[in-house]
């Protein structure tokens, strides 16, 4: 029987059998990702990967041993780029990155976050184009493995040569620095490596810089928003089915035929769910007094399934930096060629994820107004859905929440990407500011939610008013899995505990019973930001 950490290679060997790419090469998708997240064990790079990370290894050393002059090996960094270090010094430069970097401030990033960021880093340094020891990709997969999990703060990174300061506290660990959450303890990370009878891992040369450069932090964001992103299209569709039936709308809109002929994949898909979830009614099949609904009903194949355009789109491109090399100086092995160059730009990431705010936020966005018009608009449903209007006043003031929130998220949604800011004395002279696109994209996230909850809330007792006639199966089973966790008001309430239910119920509702088949499971929704 072998040791403990000769058992957990071998088992990462085994699930990385399983995860190799057409052309011999691994790969990760967001579905590893999204199972990874809910406790599945994610395919690990194995012993091919490390094969080639130490064979880029090899080379860099051989390199350097007979003289050549590599940035960030032999030299200083960024601005200093000039400054030539004495070989005796090498693994102090290493270590010295190291520290002067992890200047992280503000929130503590969550812990599904920082565990992302342990993988994506561990697979682009096993691409074999890092030069880092195969020891160093092992330890990262250690703290994954043992939960040991650093310190990181949300607040650092300029998106240009990667996401130093966040990358900078997620590495200190392994050199027994910086702090950790361990066993339930936040904690020294010397403390807990003592526990678990590790020693601080030796950098070698280049490994402090190669752990530093990368768009990791970014990506992991990237990577959450997206799943919530795949339940959040489906969510608006499923709550704007029950408003529509509530509001007393027409189901004409969402015919196959409107959409044959402005085939946009997401509309099409949109409007196919909405025809799904409104199949048998008894209310949509009742005589109409209006020719057409308003847009925030009528429109919403065509907005939500915008969305679903986008995002698709940013999955397009946050799957590619998944199995990217966002690293420099780059080690070409078989073109014995060692390249610096700017791989760790976060700009391909920062478009995407500044995309992908605005079309979740116009899920949020077209929300609100269907939970207006269930307010105020000609459905002959009672004033603010309240008996004794004015004596009570219902549910007026959750639409202004919506209001206030989806007003946030037009702030929100002003583009990180098209700022910039000269830093390192003139050498990083262009920065994506695609960190804080990933962190402003994550409040964007946990709004909708909020939005979406609001309309249910609302949608939900609207349509109490319609009883004995009854919504398609599917709708009904919505609500009542729903009243057992927020009830019918006839009089004013408390309302913030039962928008806070209804944000919950959204957030872990298993929607393959209204899908009709296996779905995504709800990521866990404590990583979206408070």
């Amino acid at each position: 029987m072998g040791t403990e950490e000769e058992c957990t290679r071998d088992s990462r060997a085994r699930r990385q059998q399983e995860r190799m790419a057409d052309d011999g090469g691994f790969r990760l998708s967001l579905d590893d990702l999204q199972a990874f997240l809910n406790g599945v064990h994610a395919p690990y790079p194995g012993p091919n990967e490390l094969a080639s990370a130490a064979r880029a290894r090899d080379f860099l050393a051989a390199k350097v041993a007979h003289g050549a002059v590599v940035y960030g090996v032999n030299t200083g960094f960024g601005s200093l780029h000039a400054t030539r270090i004495d070989d005796a010094h090498l693994e102090d430069l290493q270590i010295n990155l190291i520290r002067s970097h992890a200047c992280g401030t503000g929130t503590i990033v969550d812990r599904d976050i920082v565990r992302l960021m342990l993988l994506l880093k561990a697979v682009a340094l096993s691409k074999g184009y890092s030069g880092v020891q195969p020891a160093t990709i092992e330890r990262l997969l250690m703290h994954l493995d043992a939960d040991v999990l650093p310190v990181v703060y949300e607040q650092g990174s300029l998106g240009a040569s990667g996401d130093l300061a966040p990358l900078a506290h997620l590495c200190l660990p392994l050199i027994g620095e910086g702090e950790v959450h361990f066993r339930g303890e936040r904690m020294p990370a010397s403390a807990a490596l003592d526990q678990l009878g590790w020693k601080p891992l030796r950098l070698g040369m280049k490994e402090g810089l190669a752990l530093l450069n990368g768009t990791q932090f970014m990506t992991a964001y990237g990577v959450m928003a997206a799943l919530h992103g795949r339940r959040l299209v489906q969510l608006a569709d499923l709550v704007g089915a029950l408003s529509l039936e509530a509001f007393g709308g027409r189901i004409d809109a969402f015919d196959e035929l409107v959409h044959r002929v402005r085939p946009h994949p997401g509309q099409m898909a949109s409007a196919a769910r909405l025809r799904r979830f409104l199949a048998g009614s008894e209310l949509v099949a009742q005589p109409r007094k209006r020719l057409q609904d308003p847009y925030s009903f009528r429109c919403m194949p065509q907005v939500h399934g915008a969305t679903c355009d986008v995002l698709a789109f940013a999955t397009e491109v946050i799957e590619r930096e998944i199995n990217a090399v966002s690293d420099n100086p780059l080690v070409f092995v078989d073109e014995d060629r060692i390249i610096s160059a700017g791989n760790f730009h976060g700009q391909p990431l920062a478009f995407a994820l500044d995309f992908l705010a605005i079309g979740l936020a116009e899920l949020g966005a077209i929300s609100e107004r269907r939970t207006f018009q269930l307010l105020s608009g000609p459905n002959e449903l009672p004033v603010y859905l309240i008996d004794k209007p004015g004596l009570n006043s219902g549910f007026m003031i959750p639409q202004y929440v919506a209001a206030s929130i989806v007003s946030q998220n037009k702030q929100l949604c002003t583009p990180a990407s098209v700022d910039s800011i000269v830093s390192s004395n003139g050498q990083e002279d262009h920065v994506s500011m695609g960190a804080n696109a990933a962190t402003k994209l994550m409040r964007v996230v946990d709004n909708v939610y909020q939005v979406l909850a609001i309309e249910l809330f609302t949608a939900a007792q609207a349509l109490e008013f319609h009883r004995p006639l009854r919504s398609s199966d599917r709708l009904e089973e919505l609500m009542a899995a729903y009243r057992k966790e927020v009830p019918f008001l006839r009089f004013d309430d408390v309302m913030y505990e039962h928008m806070a239910a209804s944000k919950a119920f959204l957030q872990n509702l298993p929607l393959d019973a209204f899908e009709g088949g296996p779905q995504p499971a709800a990521p866990d929704h404590s990583e979206v930001a408070r």
